[in-house]
């Protein structure tokens, strides 16, 4: 009754009745989900589509409480941002797919719906409108490289749509690109003047090194990636921090629009329209917004810009006087106060948050000034504007751990999932997706097939290059001992295997025998006047064969299985097999290289270099494949695509690929649909292929038979079906492959 006189006002007394009578329906149905209903305001059940759109709303929820038992609670507020972002006819394949994985798993499947999980927010990420950055990185890069005579390093941002509105922002290193911004116009904006704040050195070392001893910090707090963290600077700003901040960034952002407009015609224009176009926030964020957009007007006539901001327009400015005149701003406006929350609201068109990352301090100025002998007009300020700090003042707790920006919550997980390697149940879903590790960690991006669309991801998987810790060479030692007998057999058979064929080699200097030929040639090239070289020989020696392997073993948690009667573990016989295998290649002589593999999620597959192609086998490699554990699962399709980059290390005509698995393809977002990342492998498969590089797959899974002739094709896969063999199989099978 209380929203009675809203739903009136808004849909008229027949709309009223139907919101009404819809409401009373699911308290019938489901009290709880009644509850729900009538909880959410009428404006943001209905949107800007009406009673229609309400309509929409509700349909998929019938089927989905019906057949699965999900409570209106659970999806009514994840469909309306869905069908807000994406429209109402977003809202119908949404469910579907949240029905599916609800399939595989009750929590992933509520956490779909409540887009806390990382499949619904990639879907989201897929389908948002809009002008998408990333597939416009070509253009962008030639207008960058047009204005600034720069390129400059693209990387995707860790945004996601519950988290706002979307910026493009910098480290000081690279630029972030959401998945989309709401036009091209913006998208353009935002690209030009994030890149003019990195050309224009408000990221200078030497610049905020004097913002740190200005407010009485002895140099810039640092990172374990060694980038600055801005905290300690406003730290003396407690409570009003994100007030200050806000104030400093449209200073600073005055300072570099002024300077871009001289590069860049009609910029100042662009970002007026772009703002004109564009609702007005509430407040407190409109009061911002505004004062932004009236700066921004009173460059079109730089000289009826405020007194206090004229500093900004000279040639010499720097983020130091953007600072020292916040400073004076912030003491002097009315501007109210405000929350972290509501700051993204009040940035105009194209600007972003200066310090919403820890960024790299840049050394351009430094460099150029190096070994001149004399102080720069920045370096007299410097020591003008530094004062002692006698009281030790510290850092307020409000700045120290309540900025969102900085504290971000570590992951949790918990469900169960689908197979994982060899079928164990593993954790499936994740809270605070995205949250953890900082974008720059993740890696070598991979696109990734998706066949229920029929394309590609871009970027989608991210593979990241680490090294195991675990070593255990007593453990390689034995190993090697138990499997002596193996290796012997092993190295005669390949003693038997080395070429003897005898191949000419023609046009020697030297040799043993005469190339007629070429000595022919040398005749006739002499009597013309010439001055041919004098190789007139033939040499035979012994052909080889140009090749390269590289060995990729599947390191998933189902390795730590143990054998049936007390035979140990699976990890024990891929630890042999890996030994014999590297201690038989030693005698081949042909380039190899070891690694392993293992995957949490697509934006976290690790790949474990053991050995390289240059690398010697060495007690400490031996150690490192003695100490081999199993982690996590198999997102195998990635894996493959960085293991072919890998082969660039060792160019070679014949390149092989062996994968070692225990598993079919696996990972805990892949939705509880085993076709997903079977066909992204296959794919892999086909592009390795195309790339001259030939897959093997070796497995222990005995219903490897059931798939693997569809990812690896027929004749290009073998199941070993007695584990104990498979530390003499492995060499074997490679000197097979190599005739």
């Amino acid at each position: 009754m209380a929203q009675m006189v809203g739903a009136y006002a808004q849909l008229g007394s027949e709309g009223a009745k139907r919101w009404a009578e819809l409401g009373l329906f699911w308290c019938q149905r489901h009290l709880e989900s009644g509850i729900a209903y009538f909880h959410i305001p009428v404006s943001e059940l209905v949107g800007t589509h009406g009673m229609a759109g309400l309509e929409h709303l509700l349909a998929p929820a019938e089927e989905l409480f019906s057949v699965r038992r999900l409570a209106l609670g659970s999806y009514l507020a994840g469909a309306i941002r869905v069908r807000n972002l994406l429209g109402v006819q977003a809202v119908l394949p949404w469910a579907k797919r949240g029905a599916d994985i609800m399939q595989a798993g009750r929590l992933r499947g509520e956490a779909f719906f409540r887009l806390e999980s990382q499949e619904s927010l990639a879907l989201l990420l897929e389908n948002l409108p809009g002008f998408r950055l990333p597939e416009h990185e070509r253009l962008m890069q030639l207008i960058l490289l047009t204005w600034f005579g720069a390129t400059f390093e693209f990387q995707d941002s860790n945004w996601s749509p519950d988290r706002g509105r979307a910026f493009i922002e910098t480290d000081g290193r690279c630029l972030f690109l959401p998945a989309a911004l709401p036009s091209r116009e913006e998208a353009l904006l935002a690209l030009e003047h994030t890149a003019a704040h990195l050309v224009f050195d408000s990221y200078e070392r030497r610049y905020i090194e004097t913002l740190f001893r200005m407010v009485d910090r002895t140099h810039p707090p640092l990172d374990p990636d060694q980038r600055i963290t801005w905290r300690p600077l406003f730290a003396d700003y407690g409570a009003d921090l994100a007030r200050f901040q806000l104030i400093f960034d449209i200073c600073e952002d005055l300072r570099v629009d002024y300077r871009l407009q001289q590069m860049v015609p009609n910029h100042i224009q662009r970002m007026l329209r772009a703002a004109e176009t564009q609702a007005l926030p509430p407040m407190p964020a409109r009061a911002y917004y505004e004062w932004a957009w009236q700066t921004v007007r009173m460059l079109q006539e730089p000289t009826t810009v405020d007194e206090r901001l004229q500093p900004l327009l000279a040639a010499t400015a720097t983020i130091i006087d953007a600072f020292v005149i916040a400073n004076v701003i912030y003491r002097e406006s009315t501007l109210p106060p405000l929350t972290l929350a509501q700051r993204a609201a009040c940035y105009l068109p194209g600007r972003s948050p200066n310090i919403g990352r820890p960024v790299y301090p840049r050394s351009r100025l430094d460099q150029a000034e190096l070994g001149t002998g004399t102080l720069d007009s920045d370096d007299e300020v410097k020591n003008k504007e530094i004062k002692p700090n006698p009281e030790q003042r510290e850092i307020p707790k409000a700045a120290q751990g309540d900025d969102p920006d900085f504290d971000m919550p570590p992951e949790d997980t918990s469900g169960s999932g689908g197979r994982v390697g060899a079928g164990i149940p593993q954790p499936a879903h994740v809270y605070g997706y995205a949250r953890g590790a900082p974008y720059q960690e993740k890696g070598y991006p991979y696109d990734e097939w998706d066949y229920r669309d029929g394309r590609f991801k871009r970027h989608w998987a991210w593979v990241q290059e680490k090294s195991l810790e675990e070593a255990n060479l007593s453990e390689a030692v034995s190993l090697l001992e138990e499997h002596a007998a193996a290796l012997q057999r092993l190295k005669r058979a390949i003693q038997t295997q080395k070429p003897t064929r005898m191949a000419p080699r023609r046009r020697q200097l030297d040799g043993e025998e005469l190339d007629i030929e070429a000595a022919l040639d040398f005749v006739a090239e002499r009597r013309l006047g010439m001055s041919p070289k004098a190789a007139l020989y033939r040499r035979r020696i012994t052909q080889q064969r140009d090749t390269a392997v590289i060995l990729l073993a599947d390191l998933s948690t189902s390795i730590m299985q143990n054998l049936p009667d007390g035979q140990g573990r699976i990890v024990d016989r891929i630890r042999a097999s890996l030994l014999l295998f590297a201690e038989s290649m030693e005698e081949v002589g042909d380039h190899y290289a070891i690694a392993g593999f293992a995957s949490k999620y697509r934006d976290s597959v690790s790949y474990y270099p053991i050995k390289g192609f240059h690398q010697r086998l060495t007690n400490p490699i031996r150690a490192t494949i003695g100490g081999i554990s199993g982690r996590l699962a198999t997102r195998m399709g990635a894996a493959i695509r960085h293991a072919v980059v890998c082969f660039d290390r060792a160019p070679s005509q014949r390149r092989l690929l062996l994968i070692l698995s225990d598993g079919r393809p696996a990972d805990y977002d892949d939705g509880g649909d085993e076709k997903y990342l079977h066909e992204d492998t296959r794919m892999a498969v086909k592009q390795a292929i195309d790339q001259g590089v030939h897959p093997f797959c070796i497995t222990l899974d005995p219903s490897g038979g059931d798939y693997l002739a569809q990812i690896f094709g027929a004749g290009h896969y073998m199941v070993v079906d007695h584990v104990n063999a498979l530390p003499k199989k492995l060499p074997e099978i490679y000197l097979r492959l190599r005739c």
